[in-house]
């Protein structure tokens, strides 16, 4: 096991503490874990043990908050398709830059940035830091397999595509799958553990669990729950700039958790998410 990294908890622990945009579960939100599923990667209904949606209220009141606003407003803008080249339109761009500068102006964000500075990863401008995380988020990349840009890290990681038609690949944010499974896109299958991981309990914000999305099938995935956009954001681009290891383990409120963070070409998120390890004992 990893040792946990004293001092990006220490850093992840002020970015929950200051995360004011997040959803209180029980109150802000509700949800519905119902069966626990296999690791088969069946679609079929045999391997369904949630015949219930996993969200069962949100307020969504919360979505007119500018940075869930601003963050919404990207969900339409990709081809779900790996292998499908993205077109970005002028409309688009112009949405990521409002989105970027809907979060620079978030504590959490302010948070990350001071200490991203301080740490000689990040610039201390503010135009060029938006610049650093556009390039680390939206700047388009060739996924495996394909010879043209078709993927991007935020579209990998909060938007989800698909690989082939039939397996979901990425896709670890809880608004998109609260507003695709609100449409009637995702069936949620029931929760995942396996033989080290805690049970999942409905009023903690950390989930693994499987869900079929349009025609393909996500046979393990793993979100936050509740978080606000900049929480992850700030969190993601903290751990992809300073830790060199694409694993690391931080501890945080009541939580251990290991946050997977691939790189592509050490300029862009492949992956990033977050698993779940144990339960902090309250002291």
């Amino acid at each position: 096991m990893i040792e946990s990294d004293r001092e990006l908890s220490a850093m992840v622990q002020e970015l929950w503490d200051n995360d004011t945009n997040r959803l209180r579960p029980g109150k802000d939100y509700r949800i519905s874990l119902q069966g626990k599923v296999g690791d088969t990667m069946g679609s079929d209904d045999k391997n369904d043990a949630a015949g219930f949606p996993l969200f069962t209220y949100v307020d969504e009141s919360i979505f007119k908050k500018e940075t869930f606003l601003a963050f919404i407003s990207l969900l339409d803008n990709y081809e779900s398709d790996t292998g499908e080249p993205e077109i970005v339109t002028p409309e688009e761009e112009a949405e990521n830059h409002k989105f970027l500068d809907s979060i620079m102006q978030t504590p959490t964000m302010k948070i990350a940035h001071k200490y991203l500075v301080e740490k000689n990863l990040s610039p201390k401008n503010q135009e060029e830091f938006k610049e650093q995380l556009y390039r680390i988020w939206f700047e388009l990349y060739a996924r495996r397999g394909s010879s043209r840009p078709d993927s991007s890290g935020f579209e990998h990681v909060f938007v989800g595509e698909t690989r082939g038609g039939r397996t979901v690949i990425g896709f670890h944010n809880w608004i998109q799958l609260y507003l695709q499974e609100k449409l009637g896109h995702i069936d949620y299958k029931g929760y995942s553990v396996n033989a080290n991981s805690p049970l999942p309990d409905e009023n903690k914000h950390i989930l693994a669990l499987q869900f079929s999305w349009k025609n393909g099938i996500k046979p393990k995935g793993s979100i936050f729950i509740g978080v606000s956009p900049e929480f992850e954001f700030a969190l993601y681009t903290l751990c992809f700039l300073s830790s060199p290891n694409e694993r690391v383990k931080v501890q945080f409120s009541l939580y251990d958790v290991e946050i997977v963070c691939h790189h592509y070409n050490q300029k862009h998120i492949g992956t990033t998410y977050p698993v779940l390890l144990k339960y902090q004992s309250v002291k």
